[in-house]
């Protein structure tokens, strides 16, 4: 699979899961909140600062019944309409410099969301490195087309969609120009449970789609960001916040700078302990081999005697014959004598 690179960091399978450090609403209308966000992310690890580009303007229509309005029961924003929503989760666009910046300066790749085509405008006047695409919009052909046609690398979130709809969606964003892509695997409710996150799709989206593939987590917890690693998950996202009791329209869901940190160290633990398929004692493990069982002389005996039950014995450690031989040589006779905590091996014995 072909690696992606992003200044001095690539992603892909021989590289640590790229960790996205999501801000999303969590600033709180904030700008000097948004910007601790970035230094606790950024201390925390993560390899990447990503926020969202849209104004409520552009994403719906500011009424506030029927359709416009949120009356799930058991969705975190029940009673707000969807134009109250983005109004209180919205980035202003002022702030992005700032905050890109400021993760700049971590050494931190700093990106976006953009929700519509005039978001893109605005993300190329400041020079963003890729784009990332979220599971509500994989259905918005023109906007992957016009992120795709910057010819930067190109995020999707494959929440909800169909394997019809993905089909269109990389269609467009290759037919566009994006040559670097990758697939999220991404479970569209907040917060996911894990039996509802079907990591198993993850390596058949891979080979399906010819891309790289990785999770838009909305989990609680680690567990399911690092077994996707197992599955050839390159890219990981989870929504960051300073402190879910400061509240925001994302925090339920959303990790504290200890879960990241966590997150980043064992997610490259997983990828580590992939290797390749090996049968046999490792370089490492060679000076253990000795702490085997083997075959060992465990009683004095004289030359012509018959090796019994109660003269040898399968112990540790590993410097006789294998136990394997065991059955072969109970009966023969030893040709000299021999002390007690001796190895076994086939010149002691008659042939």
């Amino acid at each position: 699979m072909k690696e992606i690179k992003l200044g001095s960091r690539s992603i892909g399978p021989g590289h640590p899961p790229f960790i996205i450090a999501e801000m999303s609403g969590n600033h709180n209308q904030s700008l000097d909140r948004a910007l601790e966000i970035v230094d606790e992310a950024a201390k925390s690890g993560a390899h990447a600062l990503k926020i969202q580009t849209y104004k409520a303007d552009t994403m719906t229509l500011d009424i506030d019944h029927g359709e416009f309005k949120i009356e799930d029961q058991e969705s975190l924003w029940k009673g707000k309409s969807l134009y109250k929503l983005y109004q209180e989760a919205y980035t202003p666009w002022e702030w992005h410099e700032p905050i890109f910046e400021r993760a700049r300066k971590w050494g931190m790749i700093p990106f976006s969301t953009p929700f519509d085509e005039t978001a893109v405008d605005f993300l190329e006047t400041l020079d963003v490195p890729m784009y990332k695409i979220a599971s509500f919009e994989n259905n918005h052909i023109p906007l992957i087309k016009k992120a795709a046609a910057t010819g930067k690398p190109l995020i999707i979130s494959t929440g909800m969609a169909t394997v019809e709809e993905l089909t269109d969606a990389v269609h467009a964003a290759r037919s566009a120009g994006c040559k670097d892509l990758v697939l999220l695997k991404c479970t569209s409710t907040y917060p996911a449970s894990p039996e509802n996150t079907n990591i198993m799709t993850i390596p058949h989206m891979r080979d399906l789609f010819q891309c790289q593939v990785g999770l838009s987590d909305h989990t609680m917890g680690i567990g399911v960001a690092v077994a996707s690693v197992a599955l050839g998950a390159t890219v990981i996202e989870k929504h960051f916040t300073l402190r879910r009791a400061d509240g925001g329209v994302d925090s339920a869901f959303s990790m504290e700078p200890l879960e990241m940190k966590a997150l980043v160290e064992e997610s490259e633990r997983a990828w580590l302990s992939l290797g390749k398929v090996s049968y046999g004692p490792t370089k490492t493990e060679q000076k253990s081999t000795i702490f085997r069982r083997s075959i060992y002389i465990t009683k004095n005996v004289k030359s012509g005697d018959i090796l019994t039950p109660e003269n040898i014995k399968v112990i540790r450690p590993g410097n006789g014959l294998a136990p394997k031989y065991y059955e072969e040589v109970l009966g023969k006779k030893v040709i000299k004598d021999i002390q007690a905590g001796t190895p076994l091996n086939w010149e002691m014995l008659e042939r």
